[in-house]
């Protein structure tokens, strides 16, 4: 028994000061960044920190834009430090939204820290003709249901934080789905929407420009990012809602590397160039470290996960049934409205489609949505 105890720890200790080693050595190949599409927020730090990263390393950071599913392929990579995820809510929320996901962000992910955060900016189209969030509030109250707001990614920030605007301020706004923030904006811009609550990275310069108006922040205190803007906490108090964006590796990372990786990360992010450029881009960085950025993806999942669930967000409709129940080739007893327009439903399914025309109208990039209203 002795024997057995001294062989296992010195099969330990030789584990240890390899990994250790090989965290010193670290990288001899590029490393890749997965993160969202194109375009987004996560896309644009991604690829600041990156070239932050690539100078730091002498080696190539690779930023891989694979939307959505990059979270299960970074869930999947081996657990050496070269492949990293740069994130935000969707990976905390999702569990909450959709059934069966292949990966758990406890379980198969190890936080390394929550690099930036940019807080959330409510905005209308100018023509809706309101000028503040008291305005925006009576408007919606005075016509239930006839008043929408554009989201991309379900169970992202955008999408959580309308309806957390609809559940504190006490309206019936409808959701518009989009494939992304990015056609989230532009559907929006195109009057295809009232309203959207987007971050202030992705929205800056089309306030500026006069193509958005933006009512306020759903900071608890008015950004520098976007100076002027009351915060919506103004008028519904409490009201909190921040874009958080972190550094996520596949779990069982070794201590050594996630320290390495940590430092190393922080180290860029705090560095004047890579801060100056990130405010501008409109994020503010935090760099927070791996046990403070868990704690709050635990925090978040509690916050989300009760709206979600009090909201009953949850998809609950397949593909397939939802497609069925389109082209009405199955008997069902209830009603089934296909649309981006009519009252909530009690279940929902939306997929995204290239375009999708809706009363005379087309919405593209937006999502179909198959409403099924069972029987009682």
């Amino acid at each position: 028994m002795l024997m057995r105890t001294v062989i296992s720890f010195c099969v330990g200790s030789v584990i240890g000061v390899v990994a250790h080693a090989q965290s010193q050595v670290f990288p001899v190949k590029p490393v890749r960044i997965i993160t969202a599409e194109a375009g987004s927020a996560n896309d644009l730090v991604s690829r600041i920190v990156g070239q932050g990263l690539t100078a730091a390393w002498s080696k190539q950071v690779i930023v891989d834009n694979r939307g959505g599913v990059g979270i299960e392929i970074a869930a999947r990579a081996p657990a050496d430090g070269y492949t990293l995820l740069f994130y935000g809510g969707a990976v905390w929320t999702s569990p909450f939204i959709r059934d069966n996901l292949p990966w758990d962000p406890v379980r198969d992910f190890v936080a390394l820290t929550s690099a930036v955060s940019s807080p959330n900016v409510l905005l209308v189209h100018p023509s809706l003709g309101v000028t503040n969030t008291v305005e925006l509030i009576a408007l919606a109250k005075a016509k239930p249901g006839a008043l929408n707001y554009a989201a991309g990614t379900l169970g992202a920030s955008p999408h959580l934080s309308g309806e957390l605007f609809k559940a504190m301020a006490g309206v019936n706004i409808l959701r518009i789905p989009y494939k992304g923030t990015g056609p989230a904006l532009a559907g929006l811009m195109a009057g295809q929407a009232h309203m959207m609550i987007a971050g202030a990275g992705s929205v800056t310069g089309h306030v500026k420009s006069g193509r958005l108006r933006g009512l306020a922040v759903t900071s608890l205190k008015p950004s520098a990012l976007m100076p002027g803007l009351p915060t919506l906490a103004s008028e519904l108090p409490g009201f909190e809602s921040a874009s958080m964006m972190g550094f996520f590796a596949p779990a069982q990372l070794p201590p050594a590397m996630v320290t390495r990786l940590h430092r190393d990360i922080v180290q860029v992010l705090n560095t004047r160039e890579y801060t100056d450029r990130l405010f501008t881009a409109g994020v503010e960085v935090i760099g927070s470290t791996p046990r403070e950025f868990a704690d709050k993806i635990k925090f978040e999942m509690e916050k989300w996960g009760k709206l979600i669930r009090e909201s009953r967000l949850r998809e609950v409709m397949s593909p397939l049934i939802a497609w069925a129940l389109h082209i009405h080739s199955l008997p069902f007893k209830g009603r089934v409205r296909v649309g981006m327009g009519s009252a909530e439903p009690v279940a929902r399914y939306s997929t995204p489609i290239p375009t999708f025309p809706l009363r005379g109208k087309e919405f593209p990039g937006a999502a179909l949505c198959v409403h099924y209203d069972s029987a009682t």
